[in-house]
């Protein structure tokens, strides 16, 4: 018995690296440096590049939390078996392969998520909807708030009542908070994770204001100000140059985004089948991780190209308008569990920045068929899921 357990584990694992390269090449190994690519600051190839190591340090450092979410929170009553994740796995890594292929976007996290729910009801178990509520409320939401906000920094941006030389060390200022905030698994005490801002505010022992915790409220602002600060310096030096600065930057805190969000939906379903083997998380995240970076260094190029060419005609207050949000959904996401798209978040907030100058050279038919094939992944990964371990079930 322990034999085969080790061999479906193995089986398991083999299809895990498997939808970590489709996910590196399509969703979190394409949209993190398109704008910047669309506005023609880095290289297609230079940006795959970049992109896989990043999102191979987010994923070590960030992939717990989503990483268990898909592994035990989306169904209800039963456990994944080896054979389970495997065809949830597989499912879904053809479904986001073929749109790797065929140049469309196909949202990563709506096809995992899917196939796992479909598995997870053929072997018996109940849905959690609890989860699907908290999930769904994040999917709709995406769209509408990142395409709101991008359109609203990209008009910013663009006004002649403000002054660049203001306004992007504020919206520095701005991502500075976020990152003060963000939490990390090396800074936090055994399987906690914890922010900056919490770990130096500790260290400052100050005495807490109405129950408000001082110490990071002023290692957060301290944090905001010297990233305002330098940006302040950077394009009041050179304009052009300390836009295309940040808007690199952008690109790589998405990109680490990206790899703590996806690799949780390739090694997530793994994790029920861990602790028979007393197998700790952090080596499969590794692994995870380097399953991200093979697929962005061989099939992101593609993507890249797709989104930053055929969706929008993006300069660098565009690019920069649609980063921003991506960044701080990304991590919205991260904290609280939830498998999201990143070609969700990415496209969503292209569209948003695009329409801050007229239509910006979206392509709305482009657009349609894009939504249409992250609605069909969701549907089409849970009955081929469902279908597949029921028939697997019956041999």
């Amino acid at each position: 018995m322990v034999g085969t357990g080790v061999v479906t584990l193995v089986i398991a694992a083999i299809a895990s690296l498997f939808m970590a390269w489709a996910i590196g090449a399509g969703s979190s190994g394409s949209t993190p440096f398109a704008p910047a690519v669309g506005a023609n600051a880095i290289s297609v190839m230079r940006a795959g590049f970049f992109v896989g190591l990043l999102g191979f340090f987010g994923a070590v450092l960030q992939g717990a939390n989503v990483s268990e979410a898909v592994g035990t929170e989306l169904i209800g009553g039963v456990q994944l078996t080896a054979i389970a994740a495997t065809t949830g796995l597989l499912v879904a890594a053809v479904l986001v392969a073929i749109g790797v292929f065929t140049g469309y976007p196909i949202a990563t996290a709506f096809t995992v998520t899917g196939a796992i729910v479909g598995v997870g009801l053929a072997m018996g178990g109940d849905p959690a909807w609890a989860k699907y509520r908290q999930i769904s409320a994040l999917w709709i939401l995406t769209p509408f708030v990142g395409s709101s906000i991008a359109y609203i920094t990209a008009r910013l941006l663009r006004s002649e009542r403000t002054a660049e030389e203001v306004v992007i060390p504020f919206l520095a200022g701005f991502v500075g908070l976020i990152i003060a905030n963000v939490k990390f698994v090396v800074f936090g005490p055994p399987d906690v994770s914890q922010s900056v801002a919490e770990t130096a505010g500790d260290a400052l022992s100050l005495p807490p204001v109405a129950g408000v915790e001082t110490g990071r409220i002023v290692v957060s602002l301290a944090i905001a100000g010297v990233l305002a600060g330098l940006l302040a310096w950077d394009v009041r030096r050179n304009l052009e140059a300390g836009q295309r600065h940040f808007l690199l930057a952008l690109g790589s805190l998405v990109a680490f985004s990206a790899g703590g969000s996806q690799v949780g939906l390739a090694i997530g379903p793994l994790v029920p089948l861990l602790d028979p083997f007393e197998i700790p998380l952090l080596p499969v995240l590794v692994g995870g991780g380097l399953g991200l970076l093979a697929g962005s260094w061989t099939g992101a190029p593609r993507m890249i190209k797709a989104l930053a060419q055929d969706y929008s005609t993006l300069g660098p207050r565009r690019s920069i308008a649609a980063l921003i949000p991506s960044f701080a959904i990304a991590q919205v996401a991260v904290f609280f569990g939830i498998p999201v798209s990143f070609n969700e978040i990415i496209v969503s907030a292209i569209v948003g920045s695009g329409y801050a100058a007229g239509d910006g050279g979206v392509s709305k038919e482009k657009m349609g068929y894009t939504v249409l094939a992250w609605l069909a992944s969701l549907v089409i990964a849970t009955g081929v899921g469902y279908g597949v371990f029921a028939l697997i079930e019956t041999l």
